[in-house]
């Protein structure tokens, strides 16, 4: 038992039984404010290291076979901060930022990729009460010029290339911008920035900072009721909304999602690549500075060996870390897995046999819960390598991951694969699941800082009596739900409080809870469409089936309930698909191969099969294909930070192809 019902009815509310009463962990304990949280951890840790970045030691220009030019980069070793180090640095930071007029309680933005600056930035922030507002790297201009004026920001910290490439086009709609802090050690051309905005580096913002009457004002530190961050999240529908977080919301998030991960602790070596401006990220980033983890900086064009900025022969960020900790979305998991099996692939006969059968041995193994040692050491040592060789658990979050790459994960890289499930508006806490839990497709149960309830949607015919399990609309409530939108007080409906003052969020997502207490997510309202006949068809349950095609990279369902039909968009492994063409005599670019009529037949020839083989219904697999040969990234605007479909954009970007494949061309 994970977790049972407190009314003991099957609509819940849910609670983990491991802390049925209290919500303490003693590293949280008495520490309600995030800069007494990374105060006592300066005082238990000081001289050991905590933030470390590669040197970058050379750049180099690859010319590809198409004339592309790759930059390509040689990397060093990793430079370390120690935690007395990083100490001093946010010290002068937050000096330097009041001296230039950053007031407390005012809003202060951040636009910058994951890297030690944006966390030095954020503990500034936090130490001064200087709430901070967050944009994803990828965020389109327009939405970044909305979130600056929204919130009213005077500073804003940012990187060189950002400040280039996305922000300077926008700077003139922003009013009340004063200053640009860089983070790099380049220097900077002024020009062609708007009048009365004044641009510093983060060095110079640090010795401004040092200056006797800086360095003694005094600090007004934060409430726990204080406002923390204000996070804008890239929205799947409509305008970017931006999520107020209050210190006592990130506190409690972090005390659940720690207590589901066994022996955090100094010994532990967390890689950082994912979005910062991201829930999942900055919480785990946060939590391992609490607990004495070394944090070293990646990304993920130089993840590993193979990733698409390292230069051939030179190594990539996991074999230098070699970290313990990973977080990582599933489009990641998946493009590892992928990886993986084309290298198997290309093996001699004798060896792919020999890993196929290691590999069915220790996946009957692991879901009996045991190990397979022998096959271990014999064919997963290599692909362990991958990431290092000494990871100890990966958590997965933002999106659902499939059972068959969790089960991959399982057991190439031996270790547990944890799920996890959580929003921005509940602080990405929600639900992890145990380390010892060898179920598939379950995100598994409450953490111990909130409860979860299931709502009805009868219209999408889901509800508390379903057979075998209750199912219906998850709203999680608890201490981690945070304070709503920034500037929308009439659009906070998804938030309320109970009468016992508990704020609950109502996610939109529809779950079912088992036996155990354990939740799976198995669909999302908005992903529900009834075609002509009355029958509702989940993209995205038939998205994720139809994931694990072996042509298809991405896919995009879409249905008009005008018609009784489903249609898809497919981003195809290109390296499978050109296979294929070779096979069937078909040449030319790879634009004129996603074009070819034939290959839409055999991408549909397999969905059908896959559809067949996972029992999807019949109105439910997709009759007609469209084949992008562009991947769909987060630049193109196609897809969110997480990798999640943005079904409005795809709508719009594929319309002549929708009527096409509806007919009305």
């Amino acid at each position: 038992m994970k977790a049972r019902s407190t009314t003991g009815s099957p609509e819940g509310p849910y609670r983990s039984v491991d802390h049925f009463e209290s919500l303490a962990i003693e590293d949280f304990e008495g520490k309600d404010t995030l800069d007494k949280l990374f105060k006592h951890a300066v005082e238990r840790f000081g001289p050991a290291d905590c933030l470390g970045t590669r040197e970058v030691l050379s750049e180099e220009n690859e010319i590809q076979p198409n004339g592309k030019v790759f930059k390509k980069l040689i990397l060093g070793e990793y430079k370390w901060l120690s935690y007395n180090e990083l100490d001093s640095t946010v010290s002068d930071f937050g000096n330097g930022l009041a001296a230039l007029g950053q007031q407390p309680k005012n809003t202060i933005a951040i636009f910058c990729e994951t890297r030690a600056e944006w966390m030095i930035t954020a503990q500034a922030c936090f130490r001064h009460n200087f709430p901070l507002v967050t944009f994803y790297a990828t965020l389109g201009e327009d939405a970044i010029a909305y979130g600056l004026n929204e919130t009213g920001v005077t500073h804003l910290v940012t990187s060189m290339e950002l400040l280039e490439s996305k922000l300077k086009k926008v700077l003139p709609q922003i009013s009340k911008l004063k200053h640009i802090i860089y983070v790099d050690e380049k220097k900077v051309n002024t020009e062609g920035y708007p009048e009365g905005l004044s641009i510093h580096s983060m060095q110079a913002v640090r010795d401004l900072g040092v200056l006797p009457e800086n360095a003694e004002r005094e600090i007004v530190t934060p409430q726990s009721s204080d406002l923390a961050v204000v996070m804008y999240t890239s929205g799947s529908t409509g305008r970017p909304k931006g999520v107020m977080i209050v210190h006592s919301n990130l506190i409690a998030g972090m005390t659940g999602q720690c207590e589901r991960i066994p022996g955090l602790g100094p010994d532990d070596t967390y890689i950082a690549y994912l979005p910062l401006a991201h829930v999942l990220e900055m919480t785990a980033e946060i939590s391992c500075v609490t607990y004495g983890c070394r944090i070293g900086y990646s990304s993920p064009q130089t993840l590993s060996d193979q990733s698409t900025r390292i230069k051939k022969g030179s190594k990539g960020d996991c074999s230098v870390l070699k970290p313990t900790l990973m977080a990582a979305v599933p489009e990641i998991m998946d493009r590892i897995n992928k990886n993986v099996m084309s290298k198997v692939q290309e093996m001699s006969y004798l060896q792919k046999t020999l890993f196929t059968l290691g590999y069915k041995y220790k996946l009957e193994q692991v879901k009996r819960g045991h190990d397979a040692p022998l096959c271990n050491k014999l064919l997963f040592q290599k692909v362990k390598k991958l990431l290092g060789g000494r990871v100890r658990m990966m958590l997965s979050g933002g999106a659902p991951l499939s059972s068959a790459t969790q089960r991959f994960m399982n057991v190439c890289f031996c270790c547990p694969v944890g799920q996890g499930y959580g929003l921005t508006e509940t602080c990405g806490a929600g639900t992890i699941t145990e380390v010892a839990d060898i179920s598939t497709g379950r995100v598994g149960a409450p953490l111990i800082c909130c409860e979860i309830k299931l709502r009805d949607w009868a219209e999408g015919g889901y509800t508390s009596k379903d057979e075998p399990h209750p199912r219906g609309e998850i709203l999680i409530g608890g201490p981690n739900v945070t304070m709503g939108y920034f500037g929308q007080d009439g659009n906070n409906q998804d938030f309320f409080t109970d009468e016992n003052g508990q704020r609950w969020f109502c996610t939109g997502d529809i779950g079912e809870v088992y036996p155990d207490g354990c939740l799976m997510i198995v669909d999302r309202k908005k992903d529900l469409v009834k075609l002509q006949a009355g029958e509702y068809v989940s993209l995205g349950k038939v998205e994720s089936a139809l994931k694990t095609c072996a042509l298809i990279d991405n896919i995009c369902v879409y249905a008009n309930s005008e018609q009784n039909y489903v249609i898809s968009f497919v981003v195809p492994n290109q390296k499978k698909l050109t296979e294929l063409a070779k096979q069937k005599g078909i040449g030319g670019k790879w634009e004129e191969i996603c074009n070819h009529l034939e290959m839409e037949k055999e991408v549909l020839k397999e969905i059908m099969e896959v559809a067949a083989k996972i029992k999807l219904q019949r109105f439910e697999v997709p009759v007609k294909v469209r084949l992008s040969p562009e991947p769909w990234t987060p630049e193109t605007g196609l897809v969110t930070d997480a990798f999640k479909l943005k079904r409005k954009e795809l709508k719009n970007h594929y319309l002549n192809d929708i009527e096409r494949m509806y007919g009305r061309k």
